[in-house]
């Protein structure tokens, strides 16, 4: 691209914008400190995340119970019964 005619014109506005004042004197800044302020819902979710962690994975109660069922021979659970359960479970899974 060619452009003719007095270049230095346009030239010229753009250097009129780079003139930048300088600051003579700042006033004095005061240091805030930083505050964190945590929501009553957020300590809610804390406190029970905290008991849900404290919650053992096995309830070994309940497992030696049946396992003194079973090793007795007085387990006894029907076989519909299981696959039902392991079929619902399944579907509710993938919904």
């Amino acid at each position: 691209m060619r452009i003719n005619g007095d270049v230095s014109k346009v030239s010229g506005i753009y250097s009129k914008n780079k003139n930048v004042g300088k600051v003579d004197k700042t006033e004095s800044t005061t240091t805030k400190k930083d505050i964190i302020s945590i929501s009553n819902q957020a300590k809610d979710f804390q406190t029970a995340m905290k008991t849900l962690k404290d919650i053992p994975d096995i309830r070994h109660d309940k497992v030696s119970g049946i396992q003194d069922k079973y090793d007795k021979g007085e387990y006894n659970i029907s076989s519909n019964d299981l696959a039902d359960k392991l079929i619902n479970s399944i579907k509710n899974k993938n919904e």
